[in-house]
């Protein structure tokens, strides 16, 4: 096995200390572990890709130390990224039918094709 360089011993013990931080914390390994894997396959020639997600993960820690952290959630997008997103007003679709085509404000609804 080839020796790991600092950066890579730095990104090995941030997952260590990461994994240390969440225990006890409800969703903190398993999101820990998912964003690692998730860059797992950057290559190694994009430093700076990787130092920064190394700095992210320093600020990440602690918070998770700071003691004010009592789990770890992600922002998640509610919708598919091939759905409009509702704006100001709209009403949220409940599958129960067809959609209005008209907002609170009755003014029409603008597709993304500008029609």
């Amino acid at each position: 096995m080839s020796r790991h360089s600092r950066l890579q011993r730095q990104v090995l013990s941030l997952y260590r200390d990461l994994l240390r931080a969440g225990r006890g914390k409800p969703g903190a390994e398993a999101r820990v572990r998912a964003e690692f894997r998730q860059h797992a396959g950057l290559p190694r020639s994009d430093v700076l890709r990787i130092e920064y997600l190394y700095r992210r993960g320093r600020r990440q820690l602690q918070l998770l130390r700071s003691g004010h952290a009592t789990a770890m959630g992600a922002f998640v997008r509610p919708r598919a990224p091939t759905e409009e997103p509702g704006g100001v007003g709209s009403q949220p679709d409940d599958g129960d039918g067809p959609r209005n085509p008209h907002d609170s404000t009755g003014a029409p609804e603008t597709r993304p094709d500008g029609r």
